[in-house]
């Protein structure tokens, strides 16, 4: 897992084998980066990670000189790898062991970019769940973007507030922004 660009770029993180992940491909990285470089000024953000795992997409926004990040994921030792690798890096990212449903069901802080990369084999039901609560709770502040990264055979186009997707390989990024 290497850092694209800002601060730490070229940096390489090795995450233990023993997390259940699997980080976004540097290629898709670097080009869902790209697109948010042009739309958003990076040290103003507030970013929420969804499915953190070894926070690959946290240290990204943190290098690029975000400074509000909280990185939320169910298993214990991708928190931990979190905590140590942006303490060692000086990175400002809060972390949060929870599992995300339950995370989104209780929060009420609101959120410039909001990514979720959850496993590619979740039920579609759960993969509908996330913009639905992301939207009703109203956690994302005026013009934010909710992203979710998921399988080119995992199809979201007709679920509320999509806007549209980006294919990288066998990745997809999915966007969901309130255009009203």
């Amino acid at each position: 897992m290497r850092i694209i660009s800002g601060k730490h770029k070229g940096r390489n993180l090795i995450a233990p084998q023993k997390l259940p992940v699997r980080p976004t491909k540097d290629m898709a990285k670097e080009s869902l980066f790209n697109i948010l470089n042009n739309g958003y000024y990076f040290p103003d953000l507030k970013v929420l990670d969804l499915f953190a795992g070894t926070g690959n997409i946290s240290y990204e926004f943190a290098s690029r000189g975000v400074d509000d990040i909280l990185a939320i994921d169910a298993h214990a030792g991708c928190i931990d790898f979190i905590d140590k690798t942006a303490g060692l890096l000086d990175m400002s990212i809060r972390t949060l062991k929870s599992e995300v449903f339950t995370f989104l069901q209780r929060n009420t802080e609101q959120f410039d970019i909001i990514f979720g990369d959850p496993f590619y084999d979740m039920e579609l039901s759960d993969f509908e769940k996330l913009p639905e609560l992301v939207f009703e709770k109203k956690l994302l502040l005026e013009d934010g973007v909710l992203i979710i990264e998921h399988s080119n055979r995992t199809s979201l186009e007709h679920l509320p507030f999509y806007n549209n997707s980006r294919k990288y390989g066998g990745s997809v990024f999915s966007f969901f922004k309130d255009n009203s």
